[in-house]
């Protein structure tokens, strides 16, 4: 089956640290732009990484910004996202995302990534 799946998510404290990655299955990430977004409870899904294929730019949301950073291995065909410092407030639900595109894109409400979305895994910061 061609799809994204992630891997590594669970329970952290807070402060801690937590890599999820994210593993293309049926395709490569050759020529993708990947990226993760997430979901809290009772909150909208918002995008918050993105590397893109051509250059290896990436991008952070504000809210991750110096404590998240997304890397890719083309070897392996994976993008992981490295995350720090976590607060309660990371508490969410982290999709894996790409899209066939040399950087990554832009709409009205934040990161674009159609071609593939993730099942999602779950990460859980205490406080």
């Amino acid at each position: 089956e061609v799809q994204v799946v992630e891997y590594g998510g669970g329970l952290v404290p807070a402060g801690g640290s937590l890599r999820l990655s994210c593993a293309a299955s049926g395709f490569t990430f050759d020529g993708y732009s990947v990226g993760w977004f997430r979901q809290a409870p009772g909150k909208e899904r918002e995008g918050i990484s993105c590397i893109g294929s051509s250059n290896g730019d990436t991008w952070y949301a504000d809210s991750v910004e110096g404590r998240f950073f997304i890397s890719s291995d083309n070897d392996k065909n994976t993008v992981s996202l490295q995350m720090n410092s976590l607060q309660p407030e990371d508490t969410a639900i982290y999709y894996c995302a790409a899209e066939k595109s040399q950087e990554c894109r832009f709409g009205y409400y934040g990161l674009v990534l159609r071609d593939y979305l993730g099942q999602g895994t779950q990460v859980t910061v205490s406080s």
